[in-house]
């Protein structure tokens, strides 16, 4: 029969598959290491969530998670070197003084068939905040009914029902 590390209680069998020490405070504390968890993008429907481990974070840096929204996970490439244009100075410019431009023109064909664009929509001002909303959505994820969300986050059911159907609405479920 295994032993526990810490205090040597015997450990139960199924638990000693897997853990060397017992299920008392002391021994949790002791000996308990917290996980990083880490969000992957893998498509703009769902996202994949990982252990950060040493064999993820080489999976990363290799370029293996591709996110098709924002590019490639884990790795700094840099970026391409920009091509010499006439209008590009060759010589370096200071930090305070902006390298001199000018716009490219503008066909008139151009002008015409763009429409006004509109003005910038205000952004919407919810009554939860985005802490609340994350850990709405991922209690919800975990099968959590929203009374016990409202509960856990001391929110409205009616709050939490909004936070789910508005995360809904917007494809993030």
């Amino acid at each position: 029969m295994e032993k526990c590390v810490t205090c040597g209680e015997e450990l139960h069998p199924e638990r000693a598959k897997k853990y060397d020490y017992c299920m008392s405070r002391e021994c949790q504390e002791k000996n308990a290491k917290p996980l990083t968890m880490v969000a992957i993008g893998v498509n703009k429907a769902a996202e994949q969530y990982m252990i950060l481990d040493e064999h993820t974070k080489e999976e990363l840096a290799s370029g293996k998670y591709h996110d098709q929204r924002r590019g490639s996970f884990g790795t700094s490439l840099p970026s391409p070197p920009a091509a010499l244009t006439p209008n590009t100075p060759t010589t370096p410019t200071s930090p305070t003084t902006p390298a001199p431009t000018s716009p490219a023109p503008k066909p008139a064909s151009a002008k015409a068939s763009r429409p006004n664009p509109r003005p910038a929509a205000k952004p919407v001002r919810h009554p939860w905040s985005q802490r609340q909303q994350r850990l709405a959505l991922l209690y919800n994820e975990q099968g959590l009914r929203p009374d016990e969300i409202a509960r856990k986050l001391k929110l409205s059911t009616y709050t939490v029902t909004q936070i789910i159907l508005n995360a809904r609405s917007r494809g993030k479920l």
